[in-house]
This record gives structure tokens, C-alpha cells and sequence, in this order.
């Protein structure tokens, strides 16, 4: 039995090493749904929300379209460009047909999808404004989602008045921002 044991390990082993990944983000997403104003349900609800509605979308527009869902709160922003009027208000109307989705701010621009690079330039500031909202340290920076969408930045969360006013400063003055649009509650 005493051999038999370094020979099961060794068989059993290969199967676990994907359980890491999976203990590894159970733990990351129980950390920010600790630090996070909404309850947990909620912030599950909102994954849920963003990931439908995206479907949603993509089911109805395919590829002719570039959108972003982000919920906070049951809130859901859109961002991202599409070709008219008349799909930007399709999209808004598919996003608030989504259960649980209270209301829809719809910030997309008219005009064609955005390159690549451009994408990844606003990725960036999105990056750039984290940091700097973790370096200033005047508030927990899990409390303010940031998306950027053609250089403009837009702030979503459950935040005081003064919590708003630091997170957009930090924005406004960061490096590469146009403008900042509040969403908050």
C-alpha cells in the first residue's frame, strides 16, 4: 500500500491542477464582493445582467455594432458606437427588456466602430485612473467602476457626494482623459 500511494498522488495530481484557477477566482471575486456597497446578490445579478445583455445584443446586431454593457446596482451604461439612431435606441430597448435591469443610461456614439487601438488606448486610462485612485487613498477604490470609451471616462458606484467629487478630480486630471461623466448613485 505504502507504494501504491506516490503512484495514485501522481495519477491524481494532473486532474487537480486545474482546481486552482477555480479556488483562486471563487476567493478574488469573494474578496470584492466584501469590500463592495452592494450585496452580494446584487453583484451577481449585475454579471448576470451584462453578460445577457451582451448576448442580447450580438443575437439581434452581430458583428455591425461595437457595445459595452456595464451594471452596477441593476443600472446598466452603454457604451461603444453603432451606425444609427434608430439602433441606438434598439440596443437600449433589448438591454432594458434584460430581468432586473432598472435603468439604462445610453452614452453610445453614432458613427463607425472604433479601431482596435483606440479600444486599447482606453483600457489604458482606464488603468491609469485606478491607479491613481489607489494612490490617492481617499477612498476605497473598489467603490467607483471606471470605463473609458473613446478617451472619455465614465465613473458608475455607490458613493457619498464627496467620494463622486474625489473620484471624478482624479479622473479629470488624469493624463489622456477628455471628460468624465458621472453615473453614480
Amino acid at each position: 500500500m505504502r507504494r501504491l500511494l506516490p503512484v495514485l498522488l501522481l495519477a491524481v495530481i494532473p486532474a487537480l491542477q486545474g482546481c486552482f484557477p477555480v479556488i483562486a477566482t471563487g476567493v478574488g471575486a469573494g474578496a470584492l464582493m466584501a469590500g463592495d456597497r452592494r450585496t452580494s446578490g446584487i453583484y451577481i445579478e449585475d454579471q448576470g445582467i451584462e453578460l445577457k445583455a451582451v448576448s442580447r445584443i450580438e443575437d439581434k446586431y452581430k458583428s455591425d455594432i461595437h457595445v459595452n454593457a456595464t451594471s452596477f446596482n441593476r443600472h446598466v451604461l452603454l457604451t461603444g458606437e453603432v451606425p444609427s439612431e434608430e439602433t441606438k435606441q434598439g440596443v437600449s430597448a433589448i438591454v432594458m427588456g434584460v430581468p432586473n435591469v432598472n435603468d439604462v443610461t445610453n452614452e453610445m456614439a453614432i458613427g463607425n466602430v472604433a479601431p482596435l487601438s483606440s479600444r486599447s488606448n482606453d483600457t489604458f486610462i482606464t488603468s491609469k485612473v485606478k491607479g491613481r485612485m489607489i494612490d490617492a487613498n481617499r477612498f476605497a477604490p473598489n467603490h467607483v467602476k471606471v470605463i473609458t470609451e473613446n478617451s472619455v471616462v465614465y465613473l458608475m458606484g455607490m458613493v457619498t457626494r464627496k467620494e463622486a467629487e474625489d473620484a471624478a478630480e482624479i479622473a479629470r486630471t488624469t493624463s489622456d482623459v477628455r471628460k468624465v461623466v458621472k453615473v453614480f448613485e
